[in-house]
C-alpha cells in the first residue's frame, strides 16, 4: 500500500496500486503554505475558480473510496505555481484575473519563480511520479472543474468535459457511458488536451507510458450536494467501463 500523509505540498490518498488507475487533483484547494499570507487586495479572489477548482476536493475523495484507488492532490492553490502548467508557461504565475491584478503575483522577480517551482510545482510532481510508478500499470485520470460562465463568454451547457490527448478510444468510451447516464457531454472541452491545457496528466502518462484522461466538471454541478452521489459513481462506473473491461456497470438511472 502507498504510504498516506499530507504536508504543505501534496495529500496521498492510498489505495491499491493494482487497481489500475490513479486519482490527481492540481487545484482541490485555495491554501497557501505556512509562512505565505494573501495581500489583502486580493481577498476577493479567494473563493473563486482563480484560486482553485470548486467542488474537486470532495469528488476526488469519493472517488477514490470508491474505486479503491491513490490519489494525489495538490494541497497549495494553484497562483502559488499551477501544477497543471508545464514550468516555463506564462500561466504558471497568474498575475491577472478578471481584468484586476493578482497582487500575489505581481512583480515576481526570477529568484522568487525559481523558489516557488523548486518547492511547491516540482516536488508535487514527484510525488504524483512516485505513485504513478508505484501503481503498475495504471492510468491516470485528472480531476478538474470550470465555471459556467467565462469572461463574458455564452454560457458553457456541458456539464461534463472529457479531455485527452492520445488516449482517444478511451475518452469515446467514457463520454458515451456518461452521456448514456443522462450528462450533457463534450469531449476536449471547454479546454482541449491537445493543446497542453492537461499537462499534468498528459507529463506523467507520458513518463510511465500509461493513459491519460481528465475529468472537467462544471462548478455548479461539481458543488451540488443533491446530485453529487450520482455524479461520482457515474464517473466512476465510466472509467471502470473504459479501462476495465470485465466490469460492465450500468447506469445509476437504468
Amino acid at each position: 500500500m502507498i504510504e498516506v500523509y499530507r504536508d504543505d505540498v501534496v495529500e496521498v490518498i492510498g489505495g491499491d496500486p493494482r487497481a489500475g488507475m490513479v486519482l490527481s487533483a492540481e487545484h482541490a484547494f485555495n491554501a497557501l503554505p505556512s509562512g505565505w499570507s494573501w495581500p489583502a487586495e486580493d481577498a476577493w479572489i479567494r473563493e473563486t475558480h482563480w484560486a482553485f477548482d470548486l467542488g474537486v476536493e470532495n469528488i476526488v475523495r469519493a472517488m477514490a473510496a470508491r474505486l479503491g484507488t491513490p490519489a494525489v492532490l495538490a494541497c497549495y492553490s494553484r497562483l502559488l505555481a499551477d501544477p497543471n502548467r508545464v514550468a516555463t508557461s506564462d500561466m504558471l504565475f497568474r498575475d491577472r484575473a478578471d481584468g484586476r491584478n493578482v497582487h500575489f503575483n505581481v512583480g515576481l522577480t526570477s529568484k522568487e519563480r525559481e523558489r516557488r517551482i523548486s518547492e511547491y510545482h516540482e516536488p508535487y510532481h514527484q510525488r504524483l511520479d512516485a505513485v504513478m510508478g508505484a501503481s503498475p500499470g495504471a492510468a491516470i485520470v485528472s480531476v478538474h472543474s470550470f465555471t459556467p460562465v467565462y469572461e463574458q463568454q455564452p454560457p458553457r451547457e456541458m456539464e461534463i468535459g472529457v479531455l485527452f490527448d492520445h488516449d482517444e478510444t478511451q475518452a469515446h468510451v467514457i463520454a458515451e457511458h456518461l452521456a448514456e447516464c443522462g450528462w450533457r457531454v463534450a469531449l476536449n472541452e471547454p479546454y482541449s488536451g491537445k493543446d497542453g491545457l492537461m499537462y499534468s496528466a498528459h507529463r506523467h502518462a507520458q513518463a510511465h507510458e500509461r493513459s491519460a484522461i481528465e475529468f472537467e466538471v462544471r462548478q455548479d454541478v461539481a458543488t451540488d450536494d443533491e446530485r453529487f452521489e450520482l455524479l461520482v459513481t457515474d464517473l466512476c462506473d465510466a472509467l471502470l467501463v473504459a479501462f476495465s473491461p470485465s466490469v460492465r456497470p450500468r447506469c445509476v438511472s437504468s
